[in-house]
């Protein structure tokens, strides 16, 4: 047990500090959909140029830069156009910051951990904390030029850090990379301008509270009807008072409709956006504002009524609810998702699947669900696992950061708690503990099944294994199991019973003649020259 690491106490996942939904924009006419393309197309401009700015700045960016840029934005478009644009470039600009560090720190664990098993001689099997050497010369030889090559990157990213350079690309580096490869992405070049086009539209803004209906730009009234404040060049295209053009559709919002229509009412602030999804051919609005973060109850109170443990795999959940005092109760449930596909696709199946989850806990009556804090940031590079790819792939198909934050969303409006556990060794212990006992002739227990029991008492406290020591003055002798063995010269040690001739049964006295003995084989094989042997019967135990 001292190899092991120290786990961290669970804790409660905090719930979530905002709201996004969305809906279609229908009806439209083909007055419509061109005002709309315009408008995202000549802010979509200004937020490249916007763009291009900022990362020349670079480190030398400060408020009065910022205001800088407002001001030659605001001509072309409004003041409340020109603040939309430079606070979404200051967030992409920020994001890309921290994707180029933790670049950085990918690279050094590969370089750290290549540089270890090239200096182990080739052959040398590794440790449990640590890699061994390199299983041939050529793998070695392979590994130093792959060495050389991260090193290169890593002083590459390294004065990009200090000097304050990100790389980004409006529309994202994926798209403007399939381009070059139409034809393995299976695209045309038509399909592809649509794409990358609708992709660098801007058609956002942020809300603002004390305006009517909480957003000046993108106004959106009680009754659905939806108007844009039209940038300066475009005015010309209104077709309402103030610069305003008035869509023919009306929106509603189903999810969450009522608490929406609340901050309408109230004039409270409400940012909205406004894209098009070139695959279904449809414009939508997303509406998004901020919320006072739930307040967590204890996690005693949490876990009054027990607890569902769930362990997250990569195409199913498996859970099992626990009832006060850490035991397993019912059988076991698992929640089947497909996370193969488009992200639409792999994001729609988990939000089926915590959907099903959260509505079997509230049938059981618990309040709290406990899941692993699992985060394979460091744990996706080929430095360290080397020629696993299959498990690679899995670690890096596995939501884990999505999961926590979806089910703390969705759990949040059901007043369902999520507690967040430590995942060191559930999986081992679960099954070693927990597995056989629970498996029998009609039910079929998992490894997985048993370490979502793990996660569960992991969650209340209680220890994973399935029954507690007892006290030492109960054990036997009352001091202690004897686990070692007394040397042949200890007195009074337990030596073999002394031996006594005759037969030993129950039901024949020691001193009677013995009647039968075994026969010599007829075999050749099992015949022995002239040596006959007799068999005792058992040792007497009374």
């Amino acid at each position: 047990m001292g190899g092991l690491r120290k786990l961290a106490a669970p804790f409660i996942a905090p719930g979530p500090s905002g709201v996004a939904i969305r809906t279609r924009l229908g009806q439209l006419t083909v007055v419509d959909v061109e005002v709309l393309r315009q408008v995202g197309a000549h802010l979509g401009t200004l937020a490249s140029r916007d763009l291009k700015a900022r990362c020349r700045d670079g480190l030398d960016h400060d408020a009065g830069a910022w205001a800088v840029r407002k001001r030659e934005l605001t001509p072309q478009s409004s003041a409340r156009w020109a603040g939309a644009i430079t606070k979404a470039t200051h967030d992409q600009w920020a994001l890309a910051r921290r994707s180029a560090r933790a670049h950085i720190q990918s690279l050094e664990t590969g370089v750290r951990t290549l540089r270890h098993r090239l200096s182990l001689p080739v052959g040398q099997k590794g440790s449990k904390h640590a890699p061994g050497g390199y299983r041939s010369r050529r793998e070695w030889h392979a590994k130093a030029r792959r060495l050389h090559v991260l090193e290169t990157r890593l002083q590459r990213e390294r004065a990009d850090w200090e000097a304050g350079t990100v790389h980004v690309v409006r529309g994202g580096k994926p798209l403007a990379r399939t381009r070059h490869h139409l034809s393995a992405a299976q695209c045309t070049a038509a399909r592809w301008r649509d794409l990358w086009e609708a992709e660098r539209w801007f058609v956002q803004a942020d809300g603002e509270s004390g305006k009517r209906f909480g957003n000046e730009t993108i106004r959106i009234s009680p009754d659905g009807e939806v108007s844009i404040r039209l940038p300066a060049p475009l005015s010309h295209l209104a077709n309402a008072s103030h610069g305003r053009y008035v869509l023919t559709g009306r929106v509603r919002f189903a999810h969450r409709g009522q608490e929406w229509a609340d901050r309408v009412a109230a004039n409270r602030a409400i940012a909205y956006r406004i894209h098009y999804d070139v695959s279904r051919g449809r414009w939508y609005v997303t509406g998004s504002w901020q919320k006072p973060v739930t307040r967590t109850i204890p996690l005693a109170a949490a876990l009054a009524q027990g607890a569902v443990g769930v362990d997250m795999n990569a195409d199913h959940l498996a859970a099992w609810r626990l009832d006060v005092h850490g035991n397993p109760t019912g059988h076991p449930r698992r929640f089947i998702y497909n996370l193969t596909g488009p992200a639409d696709h792999r994001d729609a199946q988990l939000r089926h699947a915590l959907t099903r989850l959260l509505h079997w806990a509230r049938t059981c009556g618990v309040k709290a669900i406990a899941v692993e804090d699992l985060d394979f940031t460091a744990e996706k590079t080929r430095e360290k696992h080397g020629g696993r790819k299959r498990f690679r792939k899995l670690i890096s198909g596995l939501p884990t950061g999505r999961l926590r934050a979806r089910l703390t969303s969705m759990a949040d409006r059901t007043g369902i708690t999520i507690i967040a556990v430590d995942p060191a060794y559930t999986s081992k212990w679960g099954a070693q503990h927990w597995q056989k006992p629970l498996t029998s002739t009609t039910r079929h227990t998992t490894r997985h099944d048993a370490a979502s029991i793990a996660i569960g008492r992991r969650a209340q406290g209680y220890p994973v294994r399935r029954r507690t020591a007892p006290p030492r003055t109960h054990q036997s002798d009352g001091c202690g199991h004897r686990t070692v063995q007394a040397p042949p010269d200890a007195p009074g040690r337990e030596g073999p019973r002394p031996r006594i001739s005759g037969p030993r049964t129950r039901s024949v006295p020691p001193d009677a003649e013995r009647t039968r003995a075994t026969r010599t084989p007829n075999t050749v094989r099992g015949a022995r020259s002239e040596q006959e042997w007799v068999q005792d019967s058992l040792l007497l135990t009374e």
